[in-house]
């Protein structure tokens, strides 16, 4: 079967006979195992080598996805074949000259996140890479999936085509598009609706206070807003597949569709909903920005071991640029919402000391050991290529518009990206990047690039914001600066992070300590800053803690106040280069942040 045939733009597709066939059944969804069976036909060797991905792309993690696999089996026929596991997720079955070969295994399926899989009474929902073995060197083979509901009542949401005349079957064009296809499949609720004249779905399921007319509409804005920065949608069909849990927030992003996980009741207090939406925006950007737009490093998948780029921060810095502006753009919040989003990531970022330490192109390419595995030390570290790439897209965007007075931005350099990359999915190098930036602001950029993304300068945050008539301001309170963060676990006042060089570092104190009193007086997270406004900058504390049930005391001597937070801010008495700038930058006058409208 040629690539035209499998590549269709239409929800349904010919019955095709592939060579590679799933059955994916739940016939005890309490269990939470899947059971998959594999048809393979007319396979060209002896010996057929499987493996199963360890990690799955957009989420930077090897996850060692094989752990959950069980009850491997191989068949032709009748006749059981001989098969044996040569390592962590390698397996080789003997089919000698069987012309069709059976393979059945189990998953199990308890871990509900947007990059795995879960089964219960009231769903099932699964990750290609989590659940279907890649036979070697047939990569590129058709792959014909059909689901196997425990009931009929329950429906299949899928971004895959389905067969025509084959019931609850889909295709995918090859292995990456079935890895790049999550299926949920359940009782969940589907809308469906039109934008630019493609199709769209969103699937929910659980329980929460989301209203479906005000999703959908603000849903269809994220989408034009989007579509006219890149001239358009590259689908004909896109699906948001979206759980609601308690306290949950996460998603990942593929090429017609994405999953979303949200906290079931986040929708009617502003500021969640508002949160939610960036989530939306994000992973709706990555349609271009990674999923089509990728660094060479990640332009062709090596599912057995970790996939390195330095250009993380550009894939997901430059997505969590847009994702709090395009909402902005869209209407959905307006001018005082999108700089109070701002200023607590710019607060987030000021407040990280491991900024210090770690340069931004390290942390794109350290983030399969280090992003995904936080310890007590990480704040001090390491920085999030997420967290600093926002604000590096940031300056950029603040440059390029000052340079050419908001006739070039930071969107030109996307879509010169897509349409230099994007469009024909040509992996980008570091240096391709680069310079596609600088042809956008017209200027050589090799400092820029050398201080702020493979050095560990300071980022000069009001150098470029200055050109727009903003500054930004550090906020303080009454209280002295110890350097701890507590949280309440359990009913016991356990520190979490030690922030380095701060006073309780250096008298001892460690992450993981139980705070027991200051003072003499027993004391717990929610009056930490209230008791420590009791004191002064050089005023020695006592501060008693349990180290490894250990009883211990320490001498604090507390420091002047630290920055609680960071406000950007109208300065006083613009120009009208200035108040020009920034209306062309936002589109509304530089007063409405001033006087607070």
């Amino acid at each position: 079967m040629n690539k035209a045939t499998v590549a269709h733009l239409d929800s349904q597709t010919q019955a095709v006979q592939s060579s590679i066939h799933y059955w994916v059944a739940m016939p005890q969804p309490e269990t939470h195992l899947f059971e998959v069976t594999l048809h393979i036909f007319n396979y060209p060797l002896s010996v057929i080598n499987l493996k199963m991905p360890v990690w799955t792309p957009g989420s930077y993690l090897v996850r060692e996805y094989a752990k959950n696999l069980q009850d491997f089996a191989a068949f032709a026929g009748a006749e059981t074949l001989s098969w044996r596991k040569i390592s962590k997720n390698n397996w080789q079955v003997e089919k000698g000259d069987a012309s069709e070969v059976i393979l059945r295994y189990r998953v199990f399926a308890n871990e509900l996140t947007v990059r795995t899989n879960h089964l219960d009474n009231t769903h099932g929902y699964f990750n290609g890479a989590a659940l279907f073995l890649r036979i070697l060197d047939w990569e590129d083979q058709p792959i014909n999936i059909t689901i196997v509901p425990p009931t009929p009542q329950w429906q299949i949401t899928t971004g895959l085509p389905s067969v025509k005349e084959e019931v609850n079957t889909f295709i995918a064009k090859d292995f990456d598009t079935l890895v790049d296809t999550p299926f949920e499949i359940g009782s969940h609720e589907i809308f469906n609706f039109e934008i630019l004249g493609k199709t769209h779905e969103l699937a929910i399921w659980g329980q929460g206070n989301y209203q479906h007319e005000k999703l959908l509409e603000d849903f269809s804005r994220i989408i034009e807003v989007e579509a006219e920065m890149f001239g358009g949608l590259p689908y004909q069909r896109y699906v948001f597949i979206l759980h609601l849990l308690y306290q949950a927030y996460g998603g990942l992003e593929h090429k017609n569709s994405c999953s979303l996980i949200y906290h079931r009741f986040g929708f009617r207090n502003q500021d969640k909903y508002e949160r939610f939406i960036q989530l939306v925006a994000h992973e709706f950007f990555h349609l271009w920005n990674v999923k089509r737009i990728r660094p060479q490093g990640l332009e062709t998948f090596d599912y057995d071991q970790e996939n390195y780029t330095d250009s993380l921060w550009f894939c997901e810095g430059t997505t969590s640029y847009y994702d709090l502006v395009i909402p902005f753009r869209a209407g959905i919040y307006d001018i005082k919402s999108y700089f109070n989003h701002l200023n607590q990531e710019i607060t987030k970022y000021l407040k990280t000391p491991g900024r210090k330490v770690q340069i931004l192109s390290e942390s794109s390419f350290d983030a399969w050991i280090k992003l995904y595995r936080p310890d007590a030390n990480s704040g001090n570290s390491q920085i999030s290529y997420y967290l600093k790439g926002e604000m590096v897209s940031l300056l950029l965007d603040l440059l390029i518009r000052s340079l050419h007075q908001n006739q070039r931005s930071f969107d030109d350099v996307m879509v010169k990206m897509w349409e230099q990359f994007g469009q024909e999915e040509i992996g980008y190098t570091a240096q391709q990047l680069q310079a596609v930036i600088e042809s956008v602001a017209g200027i050589d950029l090799a400092d820029f690039f050398k201080c702020y993304i493979h050095r560990l300068d300071d980022l000069p945050f009001n150098q470029y914001l200055q050109p727009f008539g903003i500054q930004l301001v550090a906020e303080y309170d009454q209280t002295p600066y110890l350097g701890v963060r507590i949280k309440t676990e359990n009913g016991k006042e356990i520190i979490k992070f030690v922030e380095m060089s701060s006073p309780a570092q250096a008298a001892g104190i460690d992450a993981g300590d139980e705070l027991l009193a200051i003072n003499g007086m027993k004391v717990g997270a929610n009056q930490l800053n209230e008791r420590l406004q009791d004191y002064q900058a050089h005023d020695v504390i006592e501060i008693v803690v349990f180290h490894q049930d250990e009883l211990r005391q320490y001498s604090v001597t507390l420091e002047p106040q630290h920055p609680t937070k960071y406000k950007l801010q109208a300065v006083e008495n613009p120009d009208q280069t200035q108040e020009e700038n920034f209306f062309g930058w936002l589109g509304v006058p530089l007063s409405s942040i001033r006087s607070g409208k």
